[in-house]
C-alpha cells in the first residue's frame, strides 16, 4: 500500500516540479524586463538627465534586445529538453505563409478589439466621467522624454524597428504561447492552463506604464490580449498566425520612433 502511495507522491512531485519550471520562464522574463527597464532608465538618467520611470518606449523597446535573445535561447533550450522545437510550435507550413498571414490581419483585429475593450474599461473605472481627459496624460508623459541628440535617436529608432518586432513577437507567443500554456495544458485543465501566463504577460507589461493608471489599464488589457491570443494558439494548434499579428502591434509601435530624430533636429533649428 505505501508503495502505491509513494509512486502517487513522486508523480505528484514530479508534475508540481514541472508546473514550476512552465510557470518560471515567464516568470523569469517580467524579471529581466524589470531589470532591462530600470537599468535603461538609469542610463538614461546619467546621460541625459533624470526623468520620470520608466524611460520612453523607444528606449525601452531597445534594452529589450538582450532579453529577446536570452529568452529565446532558454525557450529553445527547454522545448529541446522536453523534445520539442521552436519551429514545430511555430508551425511553419511552406507555401501557406499568404494565408497565415491573412490569418494573422484576421487575429490582430479579433485580438485588438478585445484589448481596447479592457483598456477603456479599466480607465473608467478608475476614472470614471473623467476618462476622457485623463486618457491625454495617463499613456504618455512629456517629462519621461530625455535630451538627446537626433544622431543618438536616430540610432535607437533604427535598433528598435529592425530588432523589436522580429525578435519580441516569436520569443513573446513561444515563452507564454508555446512553452508555457502548452506545457501547462498537458497537466492542468485548460483554463487555468492559458490564464496563467495570460496573468503573467498582462503582468508584464506594467514595466512600461508611465503612470499608476496606466499601469493598472496595461495589466488589465495584456491580460485580455494573453486570454484571446492564448484561445487563438489553442485551437489552431500553432503560434505562426499569432505571431503575425503580435509582429504586426510591435512593429506598429516601433515605426513612429524612425520620425523622432527629425522632430527634434525640427525643433531645435
Amino acid at each position: 500500500m505505501s508503495t502505491h502511495t509513494d509512486i502517487a507522491e513522486e508523480k505528484s512531485g514530479a508534475r508540481l516540479d514541472a508546473s514550476r519550471r512552465l510557470i518560471g520562464l515567464p516568470g523569469l522574463r517580467v524579471v529581466l524586463v524589470a531589470v532591462a527597464c530600470t537599468l535603461a532608465w538609469v542610463i538614461v538618467g546619467l546621460t541625459a538627465g533624470w526623468t520620470p520611470f520608466p524611460p520612453p518606449s523607444m528606449i525601452a523597446v531597445v534594452a529589450l534586445l538582450p532579453v529577446n535573445l536570452l529568452c529565446l535561447a532558454l525557450v529553445r533550450r527547454r522545448l529541446h529538453a522536453e523534445g520539442l522545437t521552436a519551429r514545430a510550435l511555430i508551425g511553419y507550413r511552406p507555401g501557406r505563409l499568404g494565408r497565415d498571414v491573412l490569418w494573422g490581419l484576421l487575429w490582430l483585429v479579433v485580438l485588438s478589439v478585445p484589448f481596447a475593450i479592457a483598456l477603456m474599461l479599466t480607465m473608467w473605472l478608475l476614472n470614471g466621467p473623467a476618462t476622457v481627459q485623463r486618457l491625454e496624460t495617463a499613456f504618455f508623459d512629456p517629462e519621461a522624454m530625455p535630451v538627446l541628440s537626433p544622431v543618438v535617436l536616430a540610432v535607437l529608432a533604427i535598433v528598435a524597428v529592425v530588432t523589436f518586432a522580429p525578435l519580441n513577437a516569436p520569443t513573446e507567443e513561444l515563452v507564454f504561447r508555446g512553452y508555457a500554456q502548452g506545457g501547462l495544458a498537458g497537466r492542468w485543465p485548460i483554463v487555468p492552463a492559458i490564464l496563467v501566463p495570460a496573468a503573467i504577460f498582462g503582468l508584464q507589461h506594467v514595466w512600461f506604464a508611465p503612470t499608476p493608471d496606466a499601469v493598472v489599464a496595461y495589466a488589465c488589457a495584456f491580460f485580455v490580449w494573453g486570454l484571446v491570443a492564448g484561445i487563438i494558439a489553442r485551437r489552431q494548434g500553432r503560434l505562426l498566425p499569432v505571431i503575425i499579428a503580435h509582429f504586426a502591434v510591435n512593429l506598429f509601435l516601433t515605426l513612429p520612433a524612425l520620425a523622432v530624430p527629425f522632430l527634434v533636429a525640427d525643433g531645435a533649428s
